[in-house]
């Protein structure tokens, strides 16, 4: 008698691994989908803290020309010139951090140290550039960009409130500029 496995055995083998590899394909389906509403979800939350500061002090957060204590933070006083430039984005985190809309150590030295960080591991910057406000991280894929910008723009990476400094369906990561307020 041959000793080996019968054809019905290896089917099931082959329907047990199938099966195996079609869930870790859909797990990664939803870890990657998860990561694209992240990207929205603090995109949210960044812009509800500066509505938040502006709705409690009538300033931009970190322009702000009045020094604020805010618990146990006090901000430097900015240029109220109405522009959120890059050097006011430290005082704009440490006041939301301070006003308990965003987590995080208000105690950090740079922006980079203190900015909320993208699911993608860079974190969201606070800039103004000559279109107005907005909110920047890179190190985001191109395509979550793209389907960022289709579901909530108008899906071209050179216009609207969200882009991407490269083409869509260039493959690699990109700078998002989101003009959120």
């Amino acid at each position: 008698m041959r000793k080996g496995f019968t054809l019905v055995e290896l089917s099931i083998v082959l329907v047990i691994v199938g099966l195996l590899i079609g869930g870790v394909l859909k797990g990664k389906g939803m870890i990657e989908s998860t990561k694209v509403k992240r990207v929205k979800s603090d995109i949210d939350s960044i812009v509800t803290a500066v509505y938040t500061y502006q709705d409690r002090f009538n300033a931009l957060p970190g322009d702000d020309n009045v020094a604020r204590t805010i618990g146990t933070v006090t901000t430097i006083v900015g240029d109220g010139d109405g522009l959120m430039e890059a050097g006011e984005a430290l005082q704009s985190w440490r006041a939301f951090i301070a006003m308990g809309v965003i987590s995080g150590n208000s105690a950090a030295t740079t922006e980079a140290l203190i900015a909320k960080k993208s699911p993608y591991g860079d974190q969201y910057l606070i800039r103004t550039d000559v279109t107005g406000h907005n909110i920047q991280s890179d190190n985001i894929p191109n395509d979550v960009i793209r389907q960022l910008d289709e579901k909530f723009d108008d899906g071209i990476n050179t216009s609207g409130d969200i882009r991407s400094d490269i083409a869509y369906g260039t493959a690699g990561n990109a700078l998002l500029t989101w003009y959120a307020f």
